[in-house]
């Protein structure tokens, strides 16, 4: 993840228009053609698996660079087989991941954040550093998967992860306490300087790992995980990066090319105050804190592909995954017709059916908008299906 940058890149590349029907790539083809699972009882996910997800349990994003995988990838689609009871396509992707981001033993050391075509042609890790909210994805997807399913051994796996997860991706920052880095390398800067991400640290999550019978210490990411997203966002608009400085506090990542802008990492930021339950802690202060987003949506008819944390200045209409990824956060807000635009302009501009990224963001927003998941107190996941 030393490339953070490119990674988004790769992402916003892969455009492509519709969620429930396109006509498929000849790879997709080939893939829906193969034998699988019974269709779930969630049309989207099947789609998705059969436009980006191999036989043997591979996501492929078709980002333009022949298909290479990402840790976050394979992590969303474990928590989506979870919330579709695809049990069997949830084997796969843990077996693949295992596999071949983790070396064959997801508990001995953290999944690489890229695989894909290296430069001699052959196929492999390209990057070994690790994505600490792809991690975290599957500490929590492996975790309630052994509650919802009755396996033992997610859970155990879920457990040896997130202790790794501690061990290798926090550090404790004067001001902030334990808190969560983005990678096991590249993210500690000189000066007491720390680079991090908002959109790693969902809230629903943190409550999850507090409440669960892991460490104790995970008790102090749930209070500075809000510190980082409230303070990375003074004025109401969150940064993709941004830079924790022990003196000054957060700061512009002046590093960056984006250079304090709010764009495809930070979208998620909204989505996941969005589906936090009423009654969880810190939700009301996010969701002030965060409430000129909605705003914005409201006054513009569409959310900014890109925006200036400060200046709140623009540069254009985002994606329709974007829309779809903000249908709980202004649910939650209560902006009925900022929630109405949205759902009026993902009939007029469909999801793009090769966006790898933005059907990412569809099956979280609308999935938790048809309330086919939703969120406990503690972050607990509750199902349409019963265990």
């Amino acid at each position: 993840m030393t490339d953070s940058h490119r990674r988004r890149t790769l992402l916003q590349a892969s455009a492509g228009a519709a969620f429930l029907t396109w006509l498929p790539s000849t790879q997709a083809q080939q893939r829906a053609s193969e034998p699988s699972a019974a269709p779930s009882a969630w049309p989207a996910w099947d789609t998705f698996k059969a436009q980006f997800i191999s036989e043997g349990g591979r996501v492929i994003s078709e980002d333009g660079q022949g298909g290479q995988t990402y840790s976050e990838g394979q992590a969303y689609a474990l928590f989506f087989a979870l919330v579709a009871n695809d049990r069997p396509m949830f084997d796969k992707l843990l077996l693949w991941t295992e596999n071949n981001l983790a070396a064959g033993d997801i508990t001995a050391r953290l999944p690489a954040w890229l695989w894909g075509k290296r430069p001699d042609g052959t196929w492999g890790v390209i990057d070994d550093n690790a994505a600490a909210d792809a991690d975290l994805w599957i500490v929590y997807a492996l975790g309630e998967a052994g509650r919802l399913w009755k396996e033992p051994r997610y859970r155990a796996k879920s457990a040896l992860l997130a202790a790794r997860v501690l061990r290798e991706q926090t550090a404790d920052l004067p001001g902030l306490g334990l808190t969560l880095l983005p990678a096991p390398k590249g993210f500690v800067q000189a000066n007491d300087r720390w680079r991090l991400n908002p959109s790693y640290m969902p809230m629903h999550q943190m409550h999850w790992l507090a409440a669960a019978d892991f460490d104790p210490q995970w008790k102090k990411l749930v209070d500075s995980s809000l510190k980082v997203i409230r303070g990375s966002s003074p004025k109401g608009f969150t940064p993709d990066w941004t830079v924790y400085d022990a003196k000054q506090g957060f700061l512009i990542d002046d590093k960056d090319q984006k250079k304090g802008q709010g764009s495809f990492d930070a979208i998620r930021v909204y989505l996941w105050a969005g589906v936090m339950h009423p009654k969880a802690p810190g939700r009301k202060a996010l969701l002030d804190t965060l409430a000129p987003m909605a705003r914005f949506v409201r006054d513009q008819g569409f959310p900014p592909e890109s925006i200036d944390i400060l200046t709140a200045q623009a540069s254009g209409p985002a994606p329709s995954g974007f829309s779809a990824a903000l249908l709980p956060f202004l649910q939650a807000v209560g902006d009925e017709k900022a929630l109405q635009s949205q759902r009026l302009r993902l009939q007029a501009r469909p999801l793009r059916p090769t966006a790898y990224y933005e059907q990412m963001l569809a099956l979280f927003g609308l999935g938790a908008f048809e309330r086919r998941y939703r969120f406990t107190v503690t972050g607990q996941l509750m199902t349409r299906w019963k265990p």
